[in-house]
C-alpha cells in the first residue's frame, strides 16, 4: 500500500471513530484515559480543562499515544495508534470550531478561561488490525 492510500485510510479512520484514549506520561508510566477527538487532516484535537491531571501531565512531558478507531465488531476491525507530541492552544477560533452544547457540562461557553485544546501533532501512525493485515506506518 503505498504512503497516499495508508494517509487515506487513516484518515477514514479518524473521520468515522471521535472517541478514543490519550495516554500521558506520569512518572516514566503510562496514564490513560478517554476522550473526544476531532481531526484537521492528521493533526489530533481535543478539549479539556486547563485544570485537569492531563494538563499537567503534558506540560511536563508533551509526548502522547492514542488509541481510535475500535468498534468492538471482532477481528477484523481497523484502528489507529498514533505517536505523537502536544502543544497547549488558547486560540479562540479553535475552541469556536469545536465549541459544542455538550461541553457545557464543564464549560461556561467557548470563552471560558479554563477551556484548552489540545492539538497532537503525529509523529507516526499505525493502521492496525485492518482485516487481520500486518500493521502499516505512516510517518510523518
Amino acid at each position: 500500500m503505498s504512503q497516499t492510500d495508508l494517509k487515506q485510510e487513516v484518515l477514514n479512520v479518524l473521520e468515522n471513530s471521535m472517541v478514543g484514549t490519550l495516554a500521558t506520561v506520569v512518572e516514566n508510566k503510562p496514564h490513560s484515559r478517554y476522550m473526544t477527538f476531532f481531526n484537521d487532516d492528521l493533526t489530533l484535537l481535543t478539549p479539556t480543562s486547563s485544570e485537569t491531571h492531563k494538563a499537567d501531565e503534558i506540560e511536563q512531558n508533551p509526548n502522547v499515544h492514542v488509541l481510535l478507531g475500535y468498534e468492538g465488531d471482532g477481528y477484523g476491525d481497523a484502528y489507529v495508534e498514533v505517536e505523537g507530541k502536544v502543544q497547549i492552544s488558547k486560540d479562540e477560533s479553535l475552541k469556536e470550531k469545536l465549541w459544542s452544547d455538550e461541553m457545557k457540562k464543564w464549560f461556561k461557553g467557548p470563552d471560558d478561561p479554563d477551556l484548552i485544546i489540545l492539538e497532537i501533532h503525529p509523529t507516526q501512525y499505525r493502521l492496525m488490525n485492518k482485516n487481520g493485515e500486518e500493521p502499516k506506518v505512516l510517518d510523518l
